[in-house]
């Protein structure tokens, strides 16, 4: 998925609209065609790129693409960075009606740029709004203006690997009243900012909190999609997390204590299983579990690779302990867009700590 002056949609995004379908034309197309650009007069300085802190520093331009009810979807628009005028009563403020997605643009040692596999994010974005009863979009004229944003903005995208462009598409409810309801106008935005690390300590191991007291989602909740309530509610369960000296939180579910997820990644645990194959495991999609792009992607490979079984499946605190006590652990860590691949060291369960064996091995995902 390249970003050049010869750009075209490509099999990719052809695959994509043939699998979920285009949506009806009156409601929910919006034509990147039909791309309004106003370019800003004064460009920010460009930060020291070595030294970034995750989200804290945005581009010089935003995209926007206004909903109603009556009208339909609006001209997008790609302008200069700046605040949005919200109605007090919108229902994005007050019941959380809103969705979000993570991507991330990348500069090659060829110098183009690439975006990771977006049209996985487009398809998971609508369901997230289908779920939120948000109104339906067509993903390949979204990812054709968050492209057009891209390209304007590449010169964020230094030639690192340590560096990346992380894409933020935003879609919210704007409904103008009191009402728990279905919104009649909406906003759907994607702003951009250049990050490094996640994590300030890099690529060290991090360590964990697990208690099942503090549970992120359940079966028949909204744990599967991308929406903000999942994460604002976690927060109070990661602040516990840092006062008992832990990082992040490796989040619980049901009597059995079953290992769900890692801070807001998706959780893998590469062992020697209870019948001595080499495994790499991590839990199935269930609805408690956001399907990741990275999730897929490292499913997909080490399947490739054929080196060692590779399984969706239920596990619990109990086999983690048991194949910790039999030193079993081969390495786990956490997968998501943000941190991209994160080490577990140490676990604290129960009033004691656990520390994995990990092997000093580092695997790279070299993507062509």
């Amino acid at each position: 998925f390249l970003l050049n002056d010869h750009f075209h949609l490509g099999h990719w995004v052809e695959q994509l609209v043939k699998s979920v379908g285009l949506f009806s034309l009156l409601s929910c197309v919006h034509q990147a065609a039909d791309l309004d650009i106003q370019l800003s007069l004064t460009l920010k300085p460009k930060s020291d790129m070595s030294n970034l802190v995750f989200g804290s520093v945005f581009t010089d331009h935003m995209l926007t693409i206004q909903w109603s009810a009556t009208e339909g979807w609006q001209a997008p628009h790609i302008k200069p960075f700046g605040n949005l005028s919200l109605h007090p009563a919108c229902s994005c403020l007050h019941y959380s009606v809103e969705l979000f997605e993570g991507m991330k643009a990348y500069r090659g040692p060829d110098s183009k740029v690439r975006l990771f596999r977006p049209m996985l994010n487009m398809n998971r974005m609508a369901k997230s709004a289908e779920r939120a009863c948000l109104p339906a979009f067509d993903q390949s004229e979204l990812l054709e203006c968050i492209r057009r944003l891209v390209e304007i903005e590449q010169d964020w995208i230094p030639q690192s690997e340590s560096v990346s462009l992380y894409i933020r598409p935003t879609f919210i409810g704007t409904e103008p009243s009191l009402g728990v309801k279905k919104p009649t106008n909406a906003l759907l935005f994607v702003i951009l900012s250049p990050v490094g690390s996640y994590f300030s300590t890099g690529i060290k191991p991090v360590s964990l909190w697990a208690d099942p007291k503090y549970i992120r989602a359940w079966r028949g909740g909204t744990g599967d999609c991308k929406m903000g309530g999942n994460y604002g509610a976690s927060i109070c369960a990661q602040h516990e997390a840092v006062d008992n000296g832990c990082q992040q939180v490796l989040w619980l579910y049901g009597d059995d204590h079953q290992i769900t997820e890692v801070g807001t990644m998706n959780i893998f645990l590469h062992w020697i299983n209870e019948d001595g194959e080499e495994e790499l495991a991590t839990p199935p999609l269930d609805g408690i579990i956001l399907p990741g792009i990275t999730r897929q992607s490292i499913l997909e490979l080490t399947k490739n690779w054929g080196e060692f079984k590779v399984t969706e499946r239920y596990l619990t605190m109990a086999d983690l302990c048991c194949a910790l006590k039999e030193q079993r652990i081969k390495e786990m860590f956490g997968a998501g867009t943000a941190c991209v691949v994160c080490p577990v060291g140490r676990i604290l369960y129960q009033g004691e700590v656990n520390f994995l064996f990990i092997k000093n091995k580092l695997i790279k995902f070299k993507i062509n």
